[in-house]
């Protein structure tokens, strides 16, 4: 298709529109033809058409192979899921409609038709589960399937990777390419020539996570944050040493502050710019990242939490000074920090893949923001079973504190019912608290959130019995199932579920609206499943942050007596705070993609140059032809099988250390460029403006360092020994993105909030 093609066809369609009526002909026709193949002994034909893979035969075998393999007979409306991603596209199915075995069908179809396939998944818990439970499906086609998790070693990721089908989460996805990346020999490398990934929960990985980087690093230092800092700014006091703008997201110290600051280390601060960056990064620490809301203290570790899952983000870190800061704040020893060797976003390593699909119950939210990252369209699938979930208008409320009472008083009285109840909260301290008040009530509620993930499948499990009652985080959201009447292994009681049933099923409450829709909806939809009864409501008050943050200059209407606020007017506050917290998400998005998508070319063209150094004579070839008469020399006296071995060494390590190089040159670059602003220049295009030719003299420099080390070096002895040694230790994590901006976003808050402060 043209690119003008490309262009009408985005014009005219909508999120969701892509037509299902021709994947839900093909499935229906699949049950003429099911007989036939629950005759066949062997499911899968001896050579596979690439064509077949998508017809109304393929789909029969399909079922039979899940009936086989499972035990479970395919809807008409999971093999239209199936088909949908195997047509490329995003299936949006609701909560309890099989989506683990819809995707296992689909990667199925992709192996058959000869491609690999990477089933993309948020954790290793869910890579595992899945790999192991579609195991027997895959078996019964004649596939391979296989899981990679964190404690795997090299080779079980090579066995794994060397599947048909591979689950892995997609930090380790991500952690593979990066550590593939030092490798200097072709039987070292894990991870294959990517052909198709096949996204879980793709709102989640796709723009959730989409700019998230993963990092890989080596030459560990100590942390740099003194806990002596730590403890000066616990001494200062909030609008009278230091205040914080209006969205929460910087703090600034007032002219009182610098002085207190500066008598109390004995230095003019602004003369020692790395002492006014250890203030700054433990200032921030101070105020504006909170314990058991941004991050939880557990086994003497500061762990990060996701806040759109309500996890701990495993594995993920804030940049080195801000990590060290909260870690001094807690007192708890600094982590390792060191030089980073390389790193990729999540949106960058998805765009390796040149198939990319993917499910999940929420994507036409987010349907532009597919097509226009990914080039991607939405299916919307419909349930199996109608949804008779009622959802319930919020209830809004002038002040918190009515919220709360309001709060309480409608789960004690759903809770004396009988009827079992999940109450959503927006962090791990709200979890704690709420639970508390219950139990001033002497309501006895199961709390799920980061702090006790472990208990998960137990607590889920239980969730939809009778007079459960359940406080948990954003951790039940996403890829849980709550079955009405279910108790833990072993713990079902029969008619259970017909009497939660008749109690109205499963009731939903949220303490409060997220910054995106789709977390209320996710929320929302553990109740419903497969045409259950359900009900969900949320709670909202005006002190909200979610109203404080996007809507500052904006009241609600005034409230009744009882301190609801009943006026239609209400509700529309509300979404259009929702909304405009959308919006700077998605241009958060935007921005970070317009920095990293020159990035990512320049990637790309880099492995490209040194997979051609790594597999082949591409790097002994270029010093031959540099140094002509060296080359004969050393091969005179070396051999020329070891001058190639050095040649490639020597080039690879000065193309690994120059990228090393060029990365931390645009990190720097970067942080700074915002300043072209004030000359009236567009950053962004003086970003590439500067990057594009730094990246060309980053491979002359290649050519340099590789020449002068070849005429130098004795090739007989171990190179590492002669300035070409490696980090002696490397690691992965995944970065938080500085929620505080840029470095001279902080360096203008700082200043403006001086000269405010200057001028009363």
């Amino acid at each position: 298709m043209t690119r003008v093609g490309r262009w009408i066809r985005r014009f005219l369609e909508k999120p969701g529109s892509v037509d299902l009526a021709p994947f839900q002909r093909i499935a229906a026709e699949a049950a003429g033809r099911e007989a036939e193949a629950g005759r066949r002994d062997e499911l899968r034909p001896a050579v596979v058409d690439p064509a077949w893979v998508g017809t109304a035969d393929f789909c029969a075998v399909m079922r039979e192979a899940a009936r086989r393999a499972l035990g479970q007979r395919p809807y008409d409306v999971q093999l239209a899921g199936m088909l949908a991603l195997l047509e490329g596209h995003v299936a949006q199915m609701a909560t309890g409609e099989g989506k683990t075995l819809v995707g296992a069908m689909a990667a199925a179809g992709y192996a058959l038709r000869g491609a690999r396939v990477h089933v993309v998944s948020v954790n290793d818990y869910l890579a595992r589960r899945d790999a192991e439970w579609m195991g027997p499906l895959y078996e019964t086609l004649g596939l391979t399937a296989g899981w990679v998790a964190e404690t795997s070693t090299p080779e079980e990721r090579r066995k794994a990777y060397a599947c048909d089908v591979t689950y892995a989460a997609v930090s380790e996805l991500g952690f593979d390419v990066l550590r593939d990346r030092l490798c200097t020999d072709p039987a070292e490398l894990v991870v294959p020539a990517p052909e198709v990934a096949l996204v879980d929960e793709a709102d989640s990985v796709l723009v959730d996570e989409a700019r998230v980087p993963l990092v890989l690093a080596g030459a560990a230092d100590a942390g740099t944050a003194l806990p002596e800092m730590a403890a000066l700014v616990r001494r200062l006091s909030r609008g009278y040493h230091y205040t914080i703008d209006e969205e929460g997201r910087a703090v600034f110290l007032t002219p009182k502050g610098i002085d207190t600051v500066e008598k109390a280390l004995g230095v003019d601060i602004y003369e020692h710019p790395g002492v006014v960056t250890q203030v700054n990064l433990a200032l921030h620490a101070h105020t504006l990242l909170t314990r058991d809301v941004d991050y939880i203290v557990r086994d003497g570790k500061v762990e990060l939490v996701n806040t759109s899952r309500g996890r701990v983000a495993a594995l993920q870190r804030w940049p080195d000074g801000l990590q060290a800061a909260v870690e001094a704040k807690e007192h708890l020893q600094a982590s390792e920090t060191g030089e980073i060797l390389d790193s990729i976003t999540v949106q960058g390593l998805v765009h390796r893949y040149p198939r990319v699909c993917g499910m999940t119950g929420t994507a036409v939210a987010v349907g532009e923001q597919l097509r226009e990252f990914y080039d991607l369209s939405v299916v919307v699938v419909p349930p199996n079973r109608p949804c008779v979930r009622v959802d319930e208008p919020d209830r809004i409320f002038a002040t918190a504190e009515d919220k709360e009472g309001a709060l309480l008083d409608e789960i004690e009285t759903r809770h004396a019912t009988g009827q079992p109840i999940l109450v959503g909260t927006l962090d791990v301290a709200e979890s704690e608290r709420l639970a508390e008040a219950l139990a001033a009530r002497g309501l006895s509620a199961t709390v799920l959130n980061a702090k006790n993930d472990a208990e998960e499948a137990q607590i889920i499990a239980r969730a939809g019995r009778r007079w459960a009652l359940t406080v948990s985080t954003q951790m039940a959201g996403r890829g849980t199932d709550i079955r009405l009447g279910a108790g833990g292994p072993g713990e079902e009681e029969p008619g259970d579920e017909e009497e939660v049933a008749s109690l109205g099923g499963l009731y939903v409450i949220g303490t409060g609206r997220h910054d995106s829709s789709r977390l209320d909806d996710q929320l929302r939809g553990r109740a419903g499943r497969q045409g259950d009864p359900g009900g969900s409501v949320f709670f909202v008050s005006g002190q909200d942050p979610l109203l404080t943050v996007y809507a500052p200059d904006q009241s609600l209407p005034p409230a009744d007596a009882d301190g609801a606020v009943r006026k239609p007017e209400a509700h529309a506050l509300v979404a259009h705070a929702q909304r405009v917290a959308e919006g700077v998400n998605l241009e958060i998005h935007r921005n970070t993609w317009r920095y990293t998508r020159l990035l990512e070319r320049q990637r790309a063209e880099v492995l490209e140059q040194r997979d051609r150094v790594l597999r082949g004579d591409t790097g002994a070839r270029a010093l031959e032809s540099a140094c002509p008469e060296r080359y004969r020399e050393l091969c005179e006296t070396a051999g020329e099988e070891v001058v190639e071995r050095a040649a490639r060494q020597i080039v690879l390590y000065h193309l690994d250390q120059c990228w090393t190089e060029h990365l931390g040159f645009l990190s720097d670059l970067r942080e700074g460029i915002h300043l072209r602003a004030l000359g009236r220049l567009n950053p962004l295009d003086e970003f590439n403006r500067e990057a594009v030719p730094a990246y060309r003299a980053m491979l002359d420099e290649v050519e340099r360092r590789s020449r002068e080390t070849f005429e130098k070096a004795d090739v007989t002895r171990d190179l590492a020994d002669q300035g070409l040694k490696r980090p002696t230790a490397t690691w992965t994590y995944l970065v938080q993105d500085n929620p505080f901006g840029s470095e001279w976003d902080r360096v203008f808050n700082r200043v403006a909030g001086a000269l405010r402060g200057r001028k009363r």
